[in-house]
């Protein structure tokens, strides 16, 4: 096994805590695997006290008023500490005019302010412990002045001398604050060594990432394909160049699932309960109980989709509204689990007044509970994202015995291989252009193998038989941070 690593996540927001993403899921399920695999890991997260409840979660407080030093600036915090599992502690960054009495976690004209903070106060905290890691692993745009950070502010600090920094990009076109689209790359160039005040509003035109790329020993993504394309001018959100510039620390990990949260064979939240060799009939139980529960016809013979993303141009949303007309059309039901652009739920929500007994539009925020059952009732998933870096929902999907239908991108690419009804191999519908068309060929090839019986039961089988757990992937984690120990 070598050497016990110690290791400190950090990221902006983790599951159960708060969540508007993939990246929460990442944040909770890593750090509990490597604790797994025997690794001392630690969670810093900030404390958004609109959105978490200290007492329901069993929070403490453990430090409180400290003063923390942020570009010339003097800002005090608190630090909570609660669990994610049994040895699994993490760590709250309290600080009311920066997270608290906030109903969002983004979005607000000061954010790269607020991580800024959180970047300092994660070090200090670490400082505070005594925890001495061997690896800071920071997740996205967020905690991105880390590396930074560490190679100025705290160089010289004993607590963190040793450490080496993993800086991972969940979706590279989120690089920092509230203005990130409108200049992707730093105004000014104020150089690796330097940050402005704390209060200087030329700190909106850093670009968080940027700072990690140049500064960080290890810089990962999460999928291989991801990986390759990030460093293409196409999906490289204009840090293409510096990308390849560092391409021999540059790595791809995709993303794994829970399976201790994600099990058809013990999930409570299903009617019933079922495996590989139970799937058939537990799936056709599963469906019957969701059917009825939303008001759609009961049937097992009518091909069931669900999409369960965010509501976005991203996941390929512009795709499935323009055949919709048509899929309404069809013997077929669609449940649409998700929030996002006004503008598409608006028009979900007239089709769905057209079409009660086709179309079901559920807003993620009133019926997240339902996610599972909608994983185990339906046949197929959608996801025809126009990029994806890794994507979790067709790895569930599969888990639950729900066929993907994908675009070949990203980590999409890395998951899901096109089923071949001659060869019966592959594990979803996969398909390349960014079209209408294309999207609507993948379809029509999914409802004509859902009615050959034999063969999309032995599908489904073969769907939910797919090693898709955290354990590999965290193993590939710890021999990066080894690697990042030898720089």
């Amino acid at each position: 096994m070598g050497k016990i690593l110690k290791i400190a996540s950090i990221a902006s927001e983790v599951a159960p805590f708060s969540k508007t993403g993939g990246l929460a899921d990442v944040a909770r399920s890593l750090p509990k695997a490597l604790s797994r695999l025997g690794h001392k890991v630690i969670v810093i997260t900030p404390l958004y006290n609109q959105i978490i409840d200290k007492t329901a979660f069993k929070l403490k407080e453990i430090y409180h008023n400290i003063l923390l030093d942020i570009g010339g600036q003097t800002v005090s915090v608190n630090y909570w500490q609660g669990y994610l599992m049994d040895g699994l502690p993490v760590y709250f960054v309290e600080q009311k005019d920066y997270f608290g009495l906030r109903p969002e976690i983004y979005g607000f004209p000061n954010d790269n302010a607020r991580f800024y903070l959180f970047d300092v106060a994660s070090l200090r905290l670490l400082e505070l412990l005594q925890f001495q890691p061997d690896i800071i692993h920071c997740h996205d745009w967020q905690s991105g002045l880390i590396p930074q950070l560490l190679n100025t502010q705290f160089k010289y600090s004993p607590a963190l001398r040793g450490a080496r920094t993993v800086f991972t990009i969940h979706n590279l076109i989120f690089q920092f604050g509230h203005n990130w689209w409108e200049t992707p790359l730093e105004k000014k160039d104020f150089g690796i060594k330097k940050l402005p005040a704390f209060n200087d509003p030329d700190l909106e035109y850093v670009n968080f990432v940027k700072r990690a790329i140049l500064n960080a020993d290890i810089i990962n993504t999460v999928s291989e394909q991801y990986r390759e394309e990030i460093m293409t001018r196409h999906f490289g959100q204009n840090l293409h160049r510096i990308l390849r510039h560092r391409a021999d620390r540059l790595f791809g990990i995709i993303n794994g699932i829970d399976y201790f949260d994600y099990n058809p064979a013990s999930d409570k939240s299903l009617p019933v309960q079922y495996d590989w060799h139970t799937a058939i009939e537990g799936k056709a139980a599963n469906k019957a109980a969701l059917q009825e529960k939303l008001g759609l016809p009961v049937s097992r013979d009518i091909p069931l989709f669900c999409v369960t993303s965010r509501i976005t141009f991203q996941k390929g949303f512009s795709l499935i509204m323009g055949i919709m007309d048509w899929l309404l059309k069809q013997e077929l039901q669609l449940i649409i689990l998700g929030d996002g652009d006004a503008y598409y739920i608006d028009k979900l929500k007239d089709w769905q007044k057209h079409y009660p007994k086709r179309l079901i539009f559920l807003p993620y925020d009133d019926h997240w509970q339902l996610e599972q059952l909608i994983y185990a009732g339906s046949d197929c998933l959608l996801l025809p994202s126009h990029h994806e870096p890794c994507g979790l929902n067709q790895l569930i999907a599969m888990r639950y015995g729900c066929v993907p239908i994908v675009r070949n991108v990203g980590g999409l690419n890395d998951t899901v291989t096109n089923y071949n009804p001659r060869t019966k191999r592959g594990t979803g519908f996969v398909f390349n252009s960014f079209s209408n068309i294309a999207l609507y060929t993948a379809i029509i090839r999914a409802i004509e193998d859902f009615y050959h019986e034999p063969s999309w039961d032995a599908l489904v089988r073969r769907d939910m038989k797919q090693a898709t757990s955290w354990k590999i992937p965290a193993q590939k984690y710890i021999r990066l941070y080894r690697r990042a120990l030898r720089y």
